[in-house]
């Protein structure tokens, strides 16, 4: 017997789907999804055709969305739906087959659901509750897809009633930070890269407290921002490096090559440094290397420093996130 499988569907307006006992995906121009033919391609392809303005790398997941919709979901199957109104959790079965509702604006492609439970949030683990807190509308619940189906039974119990710690707790803030790095790279790689990077690369210096200017292109002897933590030595001499490629030691060489007596190196790169690299740097300790990761712990450190240019760039919000009762310190961003 086929596994049950776990849908989950966000919505701007809770009222349509719980009072008509719906499910619904918007993209009316799109047209009926039954109409066209039944392939991932095909799907793309029809996008493209109808929003030709959409950025190429969003049309996968903006067809694929469509196509599961149809193809994927069948009747049986249980879908979640948080509700923002009233802070509920509404569980039900698919009823019905695709059907195209040309009489709404917005949400056209609809499914008929049974909603079987309404379950307060707190009753579910923070592991649940993050996985359905996702930015896309409409996905498949896999991690927790047990909790929820476990929530029909009569059985069930509310975990606002359960003396023992949230075993989730430590695994989703964890998870929320290391998707917040990945967002991090992610925009500097998109958004900065070659020479775009550098003046971001000397904001962030200037955030933590040091005097830093851009060097001209091709001068310097490739030394692309000079740095002083006063007005005085030492001097930081610093290269940046955007490309996906780890940094050879023979890269670091020649930042080497072009300090005085006196100066500090620093190097930043998005990716990382190769063996022979790190083994250099761990030699040479008055040049400093920073690999992507690290640069991000330091745009997460420094970030209310940087100018609203980047904020706008790389655009964060301070929250606090749950953390394991064992661990005292408290995580934000």
């Amino acid at each position: 017997m086929e596994e049950r499988r776990v849908w989950g569907v966000h919505t701007y307006d809770d009222n349509l789907f719980l009072s008509k006992n719906i499910i619904a995906v918007g993209s009316k121009k799109f047209g009926d999804l039954t109409k066209i033919e039944g392939t991932r391609e095909a799907f793309k392809a029809h996008f493209i055709e109808t929003y030709p303005d959409t950025k190429k790398g969003s049309v996968p997941s903006a067809a694929g969305k469509l196509f599961r919709f149809l193809y994927d979901v069948k009747i049986g199957d249980c879908v979640v739906f948080p509700s923002k109104t009233d802070r509920m959790i509404n569980i039900g079965i698919i009823e019905s087959d695709y059907y195209f509702e040309n009489s709404d604006v917005k949400y056209v492609h609809r499914r008929k659901v049974k909603w079987l439970k309404h379950i307060p949030r707190t009753s579910f683990s923070q592991g649940a509750l993050y996985e359905i807190g996702s930015i896309m509308s409409f996905f498949m619940v896999k991690n927790y897809a047990d909790e929820y189906l476990s929530a029909l039974d009569n059985g069930f119990r509310h975990s606002v009633d359960d003396d023992s710690e949230d075993e989730s707790v430590g695994t989703t803030a964890e998870d929320i930070k290391e998707s917040t790095k990945d967002f991090i790279l992610k925009e500097l790689s998109r958004k900065l890269k070659g020479y775009d990077l550098e003046p971001f690369i000397k904001d962030l210096l200037e955030a933590m407290g040091y005097n830093a200017k851009v060097s001209q292109h091709g001068g310097d002897r490739g030394i692309d921002i000079i740095a002083y933590k006063d007005e005085f030595p030492p001097r930081i001499l610093v290269q940046v490096k955007s490309g996906d490629g780890k940094v050879q030691e023979s890269t670091i060489q020649s930042l080497k090559g072009a300090m005085r007596e006196g100066d500090y190196g620093l190097f930043v790169t998005l990716s990382d440094y190769t063996p022979n690299a790190k083994k250099y740097l761990e030699s040479v300790p008055i040049i400093k290397g920073i690999n992507g990761a690290e640069l991000v712990e330091l745009i997460l450190r420094y970030y209310d420093k940087l100018s609203d240019k980047y904020k706008k760039i790389i655009p964060l919000e301070m929250v606090y996130i749950p953390v394991p009762p064992e661990d005292e310190t408290r995580n934000q961003f």
